[in-house]
């Protein structure tokens, strides 16, 4: 260990007393041989000013050794180290500065993908075969950040999908996954083992152990804990200036600046993890990504899926129809003048510039149809995991990155604040070969679209006839939903009624909600709703059990349907009863649950039936 000590010293020293601080040399005694070996690395790189504060040898010894340990774990967990992340800023923030555009020489077309209309053959037959491809699927939850965006002091995850059971979005996200993990035992061959379907949960530093404890606490929502994986998301290191000198952290000079990477950190977090290699062993062949809160989303996997597998795609992203200017990217398929071809999402800001500069006069506009003829990315993508094994295994699992600094003028020469090299999920197709076949599934808005992202004062500010994205919207569209599906199976539900939560204005439709154990699929909805049924608008309707039959019946009021170890019950007849009432709550008022605050309102449960 000595004789290594001494070679790494030797080498720092062959640097030059230039780029060698003195404070350095003088604690070099307190660092291991690999410390030193990156004390080299940042000297080589341009960061001796890392060191220039360190105290005397004595003085803040345990601080220096937690420098290097953080410097260990930045090193550690980005490809190809922090020699790497350097270089990329340096290339990137010189483009920045120079004003390079990404989209040089780019000409954007429509791309070649899928639009579904729900609940026809076209989706009915598609909805089938994914189901069967399920059983060969991992799913990975991209749930990194808190709620603080939302006025929701919680991990995202831990937040009520809808307030009429309470059913948080990870509960709901592990059910659905558990309801076409039994659709798949189902359709196995006799003696057969059952299929575990792997779920990943990609966390950070601020999500992790609230993560863990909520599953631990749910004892997994029903998830045999084997079947999940969590992996931990690390931070940047930032960047001071157009040199990319790492940043000191102003509330500790022993420690770098970190801030978030993105979501694009999952691709990198996958390959180095192993667990590609082993599902790939056991006969997996899809990945499917999605956030942490679209409380629709699963509306629409199975139909996607069965894209993915009829289609042989090897990238697919979900979709939606996108209005002009809507501040959700385009999906687009970008032709250099060399003939290079890919197909990605371009952000919304870039999309109208690049298509004006391309020959479209009128930039970002509708067609004909009142859409964008670019569909709306929604950051849920499904890969094959073949091809996405062999492209990470040629990128080290890194993806294109971007640097976003704010400049303090129009010299480009410092920064307002620091700024870090930034990675985006939906990013992944850029470095693909244009042999890859990339495509899309459109999903109709109302059937698999409901993020949750704005707290109520910024909804509120915006302007009418665009999503608010709030908790409010985010539970009325999925009674909406809920109440379209039941309709297309022939079920006469009411129209909505206007009414405004925390200053927004939505559709309240009949609070109708269910496990995706009774349902995953429409036609699995068909199957078990027939006759006459009605459900009136202020309605509420809950079905918790896996055997309910809906026959005949006529709702006006609340029934709850919850029988026990999911015997078959039939429901039938007429139920009128004073049901739950929606009342409007102060967003201000502390003594509101923050939950309940966020979306306006709580639910008084005034009388219901209980159908055990």
């Amino acid at each position: 260990m000595a004789s290594a000590l001494d070679a790494a010293t030797e080498k720092l020293s062959n640097l030059g007393i230039d780029a060698s601080p003195p404070n350095l040399q003088k604690n070099l005694h307190l660092l291991t041989a690999e410390q030193i070996e990156l004390a080299k690395i940042l000297l080589e790189t341009g960061q001796s000013h890392l060191f220039e504060h360190w105290a005397e040898p004595g003085d803040d010894d345990e601080e220096k050794k937690a420098f290097l340990d953080q410097v260990t774990r930045l090193n550690s967990s980005y490809p190809g180290g922090l020699a790497s992340y350097i270089k990329t800023a340096r290339e990137l923030l010189a483009d920045s500065k120079d004003g390079k555009n990404p989209f040089d020489g780019f000409t954007p077309s429509v791309p070649t993908g899928e639009t579904l209309t729900f609940g026809d053959d076209s989706f009915i037959s598609f909805e089938e075969a994914g189901v069967k491809e399920a059983r060969k699927a991992a799913f990975v939850l991209v749930a990194g950040g808190l709620g603080e965006r939302l006025g929701y002091n919680g991990i995202k995850l831990a937040l009520p999908r809808e307030t009429t059971t309470g059913t948080c979005f990870l509960q709901y996200y592990i059910e659905s996954i558990l309801a076409l993990q039994d659709a798949n035992s189902k359709l196995a061959p006799p003696g057969e083992s059952q299929t575990k379907i792997p779920l990943v949960i990609m966390t950070s530093d601020d999500t992790h152990s609230r993560t863990l404890e909520l599953l631990e606490s749910n004892s997994y929502f029903g998830m045999e804990p084997t079947q999940v994986k969590l992996l931990k998301q690390e931070k940047v290191a930032c960047l001071d200036d157009n040199d990319a000198r790492l940043a000191v952290d102003p509330r500790n000079k022993y420690r770098i600046q970190t801030k978030p990477h993105g979501h694009g950190d999952v691709h990198s977090l996958l390959y180095s993890s192993g667990l590609l290699n082993i599902w790939r062993e056991a006969g997996l062949r899809w990945v499917l990504f999605f956030q942490d809160t679209n409380g629709l989303l699963f509306n629409g996997i199975p139909a996607a899926l069965g894209v993915s597998f009829t289609r042989q795609y090897h990238v697919n992203s979900l979709a939606v129809p996108r209005k002009a200017k809507d501040a959700i990217g385009g999906i687009t398929r970008l032709t250099h003048a060399d003939g290079r071809t890919m197909v990605i999402n371009v952000e919304y800001n870039q999309l109208d510039p690049l298509l004006r500069a391309t020959g479209y006069p009128d930039g970002d506009a509708n067609s004909e149809t009142g859409y964008s003829p670019f569909p709306g990315n929604i950051n849920q993508l499904i890969l094959e995991l073949g091809p996405y094994i062999e492209e990470l295994t040629k990128t080290g699992g890194s993806i294109k990155e971007f640097v976003n600094p704010k400049y303090k003028d129009a010299s480009k020469t410092s920064f307002k604040s620091s700024t870090r090299l930034e990675c985006m999920m939906q990013d992944y197709p850029k470095t693909l070969p244009p042999t890859a076949r990339v495509g899309f599934t459109v999903m109709e808005p109302w059937l698999a679209y409901a993020p949750v992202k704005n707290n109520p004062e910024d909804a509120a500010k915006v302007p009418k006839g665009n999503p608010y994205h709030s908790a409010t919207s985010g539970e009325m569209l999925v009674y909406r939903a809920n109440s379209l599906i039941l309709r297309k199976a022939g079920v006469q539900v009411a129209d909505p009624e206007q009414q405004v939560f925390n200053g927004q204005e939505v559709e309240l439709w009949p609070r109708i909600t269910w496990k995706p154990k009774w349902a995953i699929t429409f036609t699995g909805v068909k199957s078990k709703v027939s006759g006459s049924c009605s459900i009136s608008q202020r309605s509420t309707l809950v079905i918790k059990g896996r055997n309910v039959f809906i026959n005949d019946l006529s709702l006006d009021g609340a029934l709850i349907i919850d029988p026990a170890d999911d015997a078959e019950v039939k429901v039938e007849g007429s139920v009128q009863n004073k049901g739950w009432v929606l009342e409007p709550v102060d967003y201000k008022d502390t003594s509101v649950p923050e939950e309940l605050r966020i979306r306006g309102f709580r639910i008084n449960k005034i009388e219901q039936l209980e159908k055990n």
